[in-house]
Parts: structure tokens; C-alpha cells; sequence
């Protein structure tokens, strides 16, 4: 972020941009996990769909991560899960949410979190997609109310509550496409599956020696201004 956009400069002082990055990126990841992420996506989307076929059919989380052996995957696997795994349990088609990426950016001093992936229904014989819904969110680009990243390394809560929203946001748009009012039984199969970012007033005095800068403490950003 802060080598994409340089009105943080003055800011950072002697700290290198990369490095400022690499501790902002470190403060992200302890406030909410990938895991973390794709989970809520997928429990939020979950509980607001009817209590209706297919869902009310739909396989214990707990054993689909099992037999998928995806127990808090933090990063996107080299190989995609063996969704053929799941025909043991008696599943045919797979609700999936994938997060690509997510963050913060920065974009003329103004900072925000984002947020893109996909996520998709598809039957496991054949892999033929019965829905798709890809999306990014950026709330930069959206023009929202600035995340001050400095505020974020101290307080990495603000960045876990933005990305709370975002999630429960796109859980209703997911929840809404994935039971349509005038469905009725054949757009959804109906079969088990896994829904699954001094100055002074007064007489001039002489000006004093500046004090030394202070030092950051490792793996901190600098203080966010008053």
C-alpha cells in the first residue's frame, strides 16, 4: 500500500516503504485470517437461506472439511480440493466462496480495505456451473470514509470491523441469488450440497535544537496524527 502511493512519505520518515507495507500486512492478517474471512462469507450465507430443500439437506461443515482435509487453510492451495471426495457423502453439487484477495489500498492519501474473489455453485459430476457470481469490493473506489492505515497499526480492530461489513454485505447478495422468490425447485437442485486496507502563536523564539526522531518499536508503524 505505502509503495503504491507516496503521500505517505513525509509520514514514514526513515521507515522504507516496503517495510511499512510488510508491518501493516502483518497487523491485517493478526486482526482476521483468510480463513477467518471465507468462513464468515460462508456462515452468513448459510444462515439466511430458507429453511427449504436444498438447503436443510445440506452436508455437516464439519465433514466436508474433514474429508476435504481444508481444516484453517490460511492460504489458496496449489491444487484445488478434490470435490469428488464429497460424492462419498452422498453430495452432488458444491456451493463454493473463494477470497482471492483482500487488504488495504491506498490511493492519493486516501486508504480503504478491499476485497475480490468468486463464488459459485457446481454440480461435482462434470464440474457443469449452475451459478457464478465473481466480486470486488473496494471501498476506495467507492469513495468511502478514509481507513487511516496509522490508526489500523495501532488498533487493528477498525480493519476487522470494515471487513465485517463487506462480508455481511455480500452474504445477503449471495443469500438473495441463491434462493430467488420465483424459484421453484428446479433452478436449485434438490439434493445435498455445501453451502458452504509546531506551530506556535506569539513572539519568535530562537529555534531550538530538534530532539532525535523517535524510534519505532519493531514491527509498529508510526503513531497516527492527533
Amino acid at each position: 500500500m505505502f509503495r503504491e502511493d507516496d503521500a505517505y512519505k513525509n509520514k514514514l520518515k526513515k521507515l522504507e516503504p516496503k517495510e511499512a507495507d510488510r508491518r501493516l500486512q502483518a497487523k491485517l492478517t493478526a486482526a482476521v485470517s483468510r480463513f477467518e474471512v471465507s468462513e464468515r462469507l460462508r456462515v452468513t450465507t448459510f444462515r439466511q437461506l430458507p429453511p427449504e430443500r436444498p438447503w436443510v439437506d445440506a452436508l455437516d461443515p464439519a465433514r466436508v472439511a474433514t474429508i476435504l482435509e481444508s481444516f484453517l487453510v490460511e492460504e489458496v492451495p496449489a491444487n484445488a480440493p478434490d470435490y469428488d471426495l464429497l460424492a462419498r457423502l452422498g453430495a452432488d453439487t458444491v456451493v463454493e466462496f473463494v477470497i482471492q484477495d483482500y487488504g488495504m489500498r491506498s490511493d492519493d492519501g486516501r486508504a480503504g480495505a478491499y476485497m475480490k474473489g468468486y463464488a459459485r455453485m457446481f454440480k461435482i459430476n462434470g464440474r457443469s456451473e449452475l451459478w457464478r457470481r465473481p466480486f470486488q469490493v473496494d471501498r476506495v473506489a467507492e469513495g468511502a470514509e478514509h481507513l487511516d492505515p496509522f490508526k489500523v497499526g495501532k488498533d487493528p480492530s477498525l480493519f476487522r470491523r470494515e471487513i465485517t461489513a463487506m462480508l455481511d454485505a455480500l452474504s445477503e447478495q449471495f443469500a438473495q441469488e441463491l434462493s430467488p422468490k420465483d424459484r421453484k425447485g428446479s433452478v436449485v437442485p434438490e439434493v445435498g450440497g455445501e453451502p458452504d486496507g509546531v506551530n506556535r502563536a506569539g513572539r519568535e523564539l530562537p529555534q531550538p535544537t530538534p530532539p532525535p526522531e523517535p524510534t519505532l518499536a519493531p514491527g509498529e508503524l508510526p503513531d497516527p496524527d492527533p
